[in-house]
């Protein structure tokens, strides 16, 4: 544990390549132990590592042109373990809904969110903030709400629509390729994060054992009524301010 975390403390001064390839390296470890102690299948690590390798690519592509420092950052390296966290849900897919594996899921999710407060926390007390640290926290929270979207579908806690409280965001920025003032930067508001945190404990609720159907769809569904009224709001701003810049 202590070579791990001088590990983890040298990656915080490393270029963004050396932070996934660390990060990597630990979630295969984590991956391979977990799925003999939970008796999974051959395939969780493999799951678990192909989905972190896809977002890690992203991040060092994303970290060299975005961040004008070379060094990546501890908040940013918190980040990037809730992603690999994420990740350990991933591996999840396709297997046996079993109780065991819905409490680890519920284990694994709250670990992400609280998490979630305290990158923010350090970017702001070490003067780390940045717009590229902000849209990566950003979209770890838009993929874990999908993961476990799609992990309430598989355990049998919602129906199919419950993979609305995923899809949305990637079908607000779909629209936006092909109405371009869905585009258009939007203001920053408070309103955006409390949903987003709602909407992502609506999924840890609906996923906990202990909350049999239909409470788990009814919990999901209020996430899902939350998100959906915001996302409202951001499109009928956006709305408005184009007629009003057309006049």
């Amino acid at each position: 544990m202590n070579a791990w975390t001088r590990a983890l403390g040298r990656a915080t001064l490393a270029a963004p390549s050396a932070s996934v390839v660390l990060q990597f390296a630990i979630l295969a470890a984590v991956s391979i132990l977990a799925g003999a102690r939970l008796e999974l299948g051959a395939g969780y690590p493999v799951k678990a590592l192909v989905g972190f390798a896809f977002i890690g690519a992203i991040v060092i592509v994303q970290a060299r042109r975005r961040l004008a420092a070379a060094v990546f950052g501890a908040a940013n390296q918190i980040t990037l373990g809730r992603a690999a966290l994420t990740a350990l849900l991933i591996g999840l897919f396709g297997e046996p809904a079993a109780p065991v594996l819905a409490w680890t899921a519920l284990a694994v999710a709250i670990a992400v969110s609280i998490l979630d407060g305290v990158d923010g926390t350090v970017a702001r007390r070490r003067g780390e903030e940045s717009e590229f640290g902000a849209r990566f926290d950003m979209e770890i929270d838009a993929l874990l709400i999908l993961v476990l979207a799609v992990l309430a579908l598989q355990f049998g806690k919602a129906g199919t629509w419950v993979l609305a409280a995923g899809l949305l965001r990637y079908a607000f920025v779909a629209a936006g390729v092909v109405v371009p003032w869905l585009a258009a930067p939007l203001p920053p508001r408070r309103r955006r994060q409390v949903v987003c945190v709602v909407q992502i404990v609506s999924l840890i609720v609906c996923l906990a054992p202990v909350i049999p159907t239909p409470w788990s769809a009814i919990a999901a569904a209020l996430g899902i009524g939350a998100l959906t009224w915001s996302f409202a709001v951001d499109v009928l701003w956006l709305g408005h301010n184009r007629r009003r810049s057309t006049q």
